[in-house]
C-alpha cells in the first residue's frame, strides 16, 4: 500500500472514531442511555483506533526498512515489542 493511501485510511479511521466517541458521550450524558448499545459503540471506536495504529506501525516499519535496510531489524524489533507490551497493559 502506498503512503498516500495509508494516510487516507488512517485519517478516515480516526475521524470515524472521533464521530463515534462524540455519539458515545452524547448518549452517556442523556438520561435515556442504554448500556449495551453504548458498549457496542465503544468497542467499534476501539476497533477503529486499533486499525489506525496498525496502519501507522506498518508505514513506520516500511519507511525504516527503506531508509536503514536490514541493519534496523533489531531496532524495529525493540520498538514493536515496546508497543505490544504497552498495548497489553491497557
Amino acid at each position: 500500500m502506498n503512503e498516500e493511501t495509508r494516510k487516507k485510511k488512517i485519517v478516515t479511521a480516526l475521524r470515524k472514531a472521533e464521530t463515534g466517541i462524540g455519539r458515545i458521550i452524547a448518549e452517556v450524558e442523556s438520561d435515556q442511555s442504554a448500556c449495551f448499545p453504548i458498549i457496542q459503540q465503544t468497542l467499534a471506536a476501539i476497533g477503529l483506533l486499533k486499525s489506525a495504529n496498525t496502519l501507522m506501525l506498518e508505514g513506520h516499519m516500511e519507511r525504516e526498512m527503506e531508509h536503514h535496510g536490514a541493519g534496523s531489524l533489531a531496532s524495529l524489533r525493540k520498538e514493536i515489542l515496546k508497543i505490544v507490551k504497552t498495548s497489553q497493559n491497557k
